[in-house]
């Protein structure tokens, strides 16, 4: 009867949040603000040391900003694996409010326990900061031009299975379930946003990637509604893929560079762009972008490497993942032309030209050195 109970109240709060998606806000305009307040995360293990090269490359770029009080860095701490822990909570309730004080929020990776960790089983913060935020759209851009790649992929970030992640049921010592959500104007609003950056950015191809031939229900709500607002864009064509054969077709040379643009459900689209990163370098080199109506929070899409930390090699941690996620995040504030000239830079820095190799130990450069590099070439 527990379970039953259980079960009743993730249904309620599910439905809950339906009703509040459908009576959402516009997106907000950051440049009609008299102020944009950026808030800085350092997280956990190297985040603080990257995030704080990252910090500095948009510092430089922003400066005339800075200075006229257009744009303000706000430093937000306390969102450490020590202090979530000591909470009891995957974001503490005075970090929550800082970070809600914020319009936009560049993030360093933080560690999410697992099973048997010293640490306390709470939730992820990335997880809890989607939810309480309503960052629905995770953006991840992947280009690698001498391989004629140019993917973007729009990952849902409030449903799905992480969604529900840490409300399973162990009904006894033989069987447990967890509870994956997918929902009608979660999906839409996804989709929406990926059609529309097609158009925007004369895409002509969508791609919706499910498991819906196996996964009935959920997988085939999530195919339904994409394609039932892919048929409101007549001029971009409209395919889908299973996500098992997607993933060999994204190392398929003869294919690959046919994607464009590509919409996923959470689990999926995790997994699949941390494949498309590694063709572009690695998961140390890709930023994503996790956009919401009101909020937005930018980040590296790699974990925390504590070891570096352990090992005193956090100066030589590569930062390019969330100097590109702060690329990311001038572009959504309003400041496309600073964005390019920082995508430019970290092209010509991490690819063509290539003087300094960031190696994570002594025998590479240092954060700070990459950092100045990309800067010397803005």
């Amino acid at each position: 009867m527990d379970n039953l109970k259980t079960f009743e109240a993730i249904v309620a709060q599910q439905l809950a949040r339906v009703e509040k998606m459908k009576s959402d806000i516009e997106f907000i305009d950051y440049q009609a603000l008299d102020k944009i307040i950026i808030g800085v995360i350092g997280g956990d293990g190297i985040g603080p040391a990257i995030t704080e090269q990252a910090q500095r490359v948009l510092a430089h770029l922003l400066s005339d900003e800075i200075k006229s009080g257009k744009v303000e860095f706000k430093t937000i701490d306390g969102c450490t694996i020590e202090n979530r822990a000591k909470a009891g909570k995957a974001i503490p309730d005075d970090v929550l409010a800082e970070i809600k004080k914020c319009n936009v929020l560049l993030k360093g990776p933080t560690t999410t326990p697992r099973k048997g960790d010293k640490w306390a089983n709470i939730e992820s913060a990335n997880v809890a900061m989607r939810k309480e935020l309503d960052l629905f759209a995770n953006v991840r851009p992947v280009r690698v031009p001498k391989l004629n790649i140019d993917w973007t992929f729009f990952r849902e970030n409030t449903e799905c299975l992480y969604a529900l992640g840490s409300q399973g049921v162990n009904i006894n010592d033989d069987i447990a379930f967890d509870f994956r959500v997918i929902t009608n104007p979660g999906t839409e609003r996804i989709a929406r946003l990926a059609f529309e950056y097609a158009k925007a950015n004369k895409k002509n191809r969508v791609t919706i990637v499910t498991k819906a031939n196996v996964v009935k229900s959920t997988d085939g709500k999530f195919l339904d509604i994409c394609k039932q607002v892919g048929n409101e864009y007549p001029e971009i064509e409209v395919d889908d893929w299973y996500i098992d054969i997607m993933t060999a077709k994204l190392i398929d040379e003869k294919r690959r560079s046919e994607f464009q643009v590509l919409i996923l459900p959470n689990l999926y689209g995790d997994i699949l762009t941390d494949e498309a990163a590694e063709i572009q370098g690695g998961v140390g080199t890709a930023g994503s972008a996790n956009i919401g109506k009101r909020y937005a929070m930018f980040e590296a899409i790699h974990g925390s490497a504590p070891r570096m930390v352990e090992e005193g090699r956090e100066k030589y941690a590569d930062p390019s993942s969330v100097i590109r996620a702060g690329a990311m995040l001038l572009s959504h504030i309003g400041y496309q032309d600073k964005a390019d000239k920082l995508f430019a830079a970290l092209e010509k820095c991490m690819v063509t030209e290539k003087k300094l190799i960031v190696t994570g130990r002594s025998d590479g450069a240092t954060g700070a050195q990459l950092a100045d590099y990309i800067m010397s070439q803005i």
